[in-house]
């Protein structure tokens, strides 16, 4: 019986997201391209008499250790969901992502802790259950679970795997927050945007994927320029580089990513992107591996 896990819960990054103006539930239709990063957070899991959650790592500031997190809450849905109260794990989430930072953090946390959970103990869940418990810490909890390329519509909960290469990428954050909510709100006084679906690209080469990608949008980011200017500087920086392919904002934001045609061009653009107070990786986007020991 292994004792303790370690997860990687990676960065969602949402290649193109197209948003529709809010329906009467306060959802807003979407359709969007997602990929996940081999960079993120870490759960580490091990067996202990009754549940216990610690928030550690760069970024643990601010985060809490109760029942509003969302990995707390999608354990708890677990525990529920097997008629128990709780679960006999000792859990730490080592936090190396910036919060509000359009990467989908705290859905990628819990879906790591979800997998994790039924791994170490030895539950026996299939993929179709656990996803459903993932639904409970938002709709973007089921693709988080996954953690693989993916086509997103509805409201975020209807998923179609996506056949997409490796792309090599730069995440950049300016070291600011950018709430979701907020975001919306401002989306809402304009909402020129359309869950529009594209035709594929081309091809599945990297060149064409990109060459792809760069027609498309992020309805979300005007609205998030207006709540959180900063944004704009490093969309200019990385498009300030002659090797970036295109640029893009991820989510609500405040992250911004850079697509590059290998990986050593990608590796020169973050040494290049470094500055004071802002948050920069290099990265694969795809699927990463997700257990690390």
């Amino acid at each position: 019986m292994t004792d303790t896990l370690t997860l990687l819960a990676p960065a969602k990054v949402n290649l193109y997201l197209h948003v529709a103006p809010v329906m009467a539930d306060g959802y807003h239709p979407l359709d969007s391209l997602v990929a996940f990063a081999d960079v993120g957070d870490r759960i580490t899991v091990s067996h202990a008499p009754s549940f216990s959650f610690e928030v550690v790592g760069p970024f643990a500031q601010g985060i809490g250790e109760d029942a509003d997190n969302l990995v707390v809450r999608a354990l708890l849905a677990l525990a529920s969901h097997l008629g128990r109260d709780d679960l006999p794990l000792a859990m730490t989430l080592d936090k190396r992502l910036p919060v509000a930072a359009g990467l989908g953090g705290g859905s990628s946390d819990a879906g790591a802790a979800l997998r994790a959970a039924n791994m170490l103990l030895e539950l026996g869940l299939g993929d179709e259950v656990l996803e459903r418990v993932a639904r409970s810490v938002g709709a973007d909890g089921p693709m988080c679970y996954r953690a693989q390329p993916a086509y997103a519509s509805g409201v975020g909960e209807v998923l179609e795997p996506a056949d997409l290469p490796a792309l090599h990428a730069v995440l950049v954050n300016p070291g600011l927050p950018s709430p979701t909510g907020a975001v919306y709100r401002a989306f809402d006084r304009n909402p020129s945007g359309r869950a529009d679906r594209p035709q594929p690209p081309a091809s599945t080469s990297s060149v064409d994927v990109i060459a792809w990608l760069a027609e498309q949008r992020n309805d979300l980011e005007a609205p998030a320029l207006s709540e959180t200017p900063a944004i704009g500087s490093v969309i200019e920086a990385l498009s300030d580089l002659e090797t970036c392919r295109m640029v893009r904002m991820s989510g609500s934001g405040a992250t911004v990513f850079g697509l590059f045609e290998d990986q050593a061009a990608a590796l020169d653009a973050a040494f290049a992107l470094e500055r004071d107070g802002w948050w920069v990786r290099p990265t694969v986007l795809g699927a990463p591996a997700l257990v690390l020991g």
